[in-house]
């Protein structure tokens, strides 16, 4: 991919790369990324800009995948809207879900193995960035199912 224009590819999922971290947490208000540490909170804004009735922190999906198109492999970065459609939750959702289930991350890479998509691939506008960026993934089989879905039918949870 040599243009700066984006890239409509057909491309099968070999992997989810990173089983361990799928997701990180960002501030709520202005979505600046925090620690893991659940007890951190963002420093840029207001205390008063938050509302008690809404948590302070959200969990957004980051996730590195290896995909093939026709002619090579590439590694790419697929965040949360892209990510969204793979699994068919929000990434605070999965994360609850994950909490109970301690190897639904490496099943959910295992469900989504070998998946071909219509993806939409970008260079990243961040210079320090190494990977492409999934900004569009659609399905190409018409029985998909997002991850989420698979997960809660191998461990038999009932969707809420």
């Amino acid at each position: 991919m040599e243009a700066d224009e984006p890239t409509t590819m057909i491309c099968t999922l070999l992997a989810i790369d990173n089983t361990t971290g799928f997701s990180y947490r960002v501030c709520s208000v202005c979505e600046r990324t925090l620690p893991d540490n659940p007890s951190s909170l963002c420093k840029f804004c207001s205390v008063n800009a938050f509302n008690p009735r809404f948590p302070r922190t959200k969990r957004l999906f980051r996730l590195l995948m290896s995909i093939a198109s026709d002619t090579k492999v590439l590694n790419v970065i697929c965040f949360d809207r892209a990510a969204k459609v793979l699994f068919g939750c929000s990434a605070e959702e999965f994360f609850d879900f994950a909490k109970f289930h301690p190897f639904a991350a490496v099943n959910a890479s295992r469900i989504l193995d070998g998946e071909m998509f219509k993806m939409t691939l970008s260079k990243p506008k961040n210079g320090n960035a190494q990977h492409l960026r999934a900004v569009q993934v659609v399905p190409l089989r018409s029985g998909f199912q997002p991850a989420i879905v698979s997960l809660r039918e191998l461990y038999g949870v009932r969707s809420s």
